[in-house]
């Protein structure tokens, strides 16, 4: 039989584990679950924001945050794909992408979207809204 401090933890653990998001753009939404990474609690930590998302080389939609996130236990860096929700350490970004792209030293995985992210590829700039979504 496990301890009520057991079983508090175990709950726990598994609502970090769990981090999941919503993406409001244009009124769509998508749905992403986070990493149970240092960088990625610290970024949930900040929701919810609403950030304009900048499109960048026709691959990411980025965009600054108010502060940096940690780097704690981050690897060197990782190469982005379709999907992947990441914070690029050198400037302080976020970067969202809609298309694959190579390597990058101090990228840093914060989690990956779910269904249909064509809304990220369309041309310009949009508004994102990041919210958390409760179990």
């Amino acid at each position: 039989m496990q301890s009520a401090k057991s079983v508090h933890q175990t709950a726990a653990q598994a609502k970090v584990s769990t981090m999941k998001v919503s993406l409001t753009i244009n009124g769509q939404q998508l749905f992403a679950t986070l990493a149970n990474n240092p960088t990625a609690k610290d970024f949930y930590s900040m929701l919810p924001l609403r950030l304009p998302l900048k499109d960048y080389a026709s691959t990411e939609k980025i965009a600054y945050l108010a502060r940096k996130l940690t780097k704690a236990d981050a690897p060197a860096g990782t190469a982005g794909k379709i999907g992947d929700i990441t914070y690029y350490a050198p400037w302080g970004n976020l970067a969202i992408f809609y298309r694959d792209f190579g390597y990058a030293a101090g990228l840093i995985t914060l989690g990956r979207l779910s269904g249909d992210i064509s809304l990220l590829s369309t041309a310009g700039d949009v508004e994102v809204l990041i919210a958390p979504v409760e179990p």
